[in-house]
């Protein structure tokens, strides 16, 4: 989300299509743009399970701004002061891993999760598929939609294919992109659905009001660049 809210609502309509059950977030509701109130109460009203992003502990104090370059560290300085005390209890006692018989969750690796490593490459990728336990690993923080595939010989191939028969002899890391600040090229906000029953994976794309949330993000004070980069999804 990154505090999207034009994103995040036409996300939610575009699932509202679809015979969903259980709704998984997992993370950075908040960051970057300038809604990040409205986005924690919509996901804490709809999500079933929420993890932490890099953002969202930032913005609790949780981790340094160190961590950030500096324009990501004005935005969080930014978030920070405009948290609600709502919004502050939601976010801090969000996890770094989910898991259950289904499917794995984790914002960036599932080694040293609380690093918020990048996984960008077959090594990067190789770590967490040494440690995952389930078939399947859904993850994010790179804004960039690809899936990682590791076969029964534990050789591992890159795919960009946004849909996906689950094969219960290979594992998948698959990073779903970002709702609100997609970096993939593609300015439109990205989602993922899990079948579980037909086991099959799609990632989806759906429109929204850029010009509004760049607005915003304007009119808030903070760096136009946020603003500036949804328009060409980089």
């Amino acid at each position: 989300m990154h505090s999207n809210l034009e994103a995040l609502e036409a996300v939610i309509a575009a699932y509202r299509k679809e015979a969903i059950d259980k709704y998984l977030c997992i993370g950075d509701v908040v960051g970057y743009a300038a809604n990040p109130n409205e986005c924690v109460q919509k996901v804490k009203a709809l999500a079933m399970i929420a993890l932490a992003g890099n953002h969202d502990q930032a913005s609790v104090n949780l981790l340094s701004i160190d961590y950030f370059n500096p324009q990501a560290s004005e935005a969080i300085i930014w978030t920070k002061d405009n948290l609600n005390e709502q919004s502050n209890f939601f976010l801090e006692p969000l996890k770094l891993v989910y898991k259950n018989e289904d499917l794995t969750l984790v914002h960036g690796t599932l080694d040293n999760p609380k690093e918020f490593n990048y996984m960008t490459d077959d090594y990067t990728a190789s770590k967490t598929f040494k440690l995952l336990e389930t078939n399947v690993c859904f993850v994010g923080h790179t804004h960039v939609t690809e899936v990682f595939i590791q076969d029964k010989n534990k050789r591992i191939y890159y795919s960009n294919e946004k849909s996906m028969a689950i094969d219960r002899e290979n594992k998948y890391i698959i990073n779903v992109g970002s709702v609100g600040q997609p970096r993939d090229g593609d300015t439109s906000a990205a989602y993922c659905i899990y079948d579980t029953n037909q086991e099959i994976v799609q990632i989806e794309r759906v429109g929204y009001d850029i010009e509004t949330a760049r607005k915003k993000i304007y009119d808030a004070g903070l760096p136009r660049f946020f603003g500036d980069r949804l328009l060409v999804g980089r």
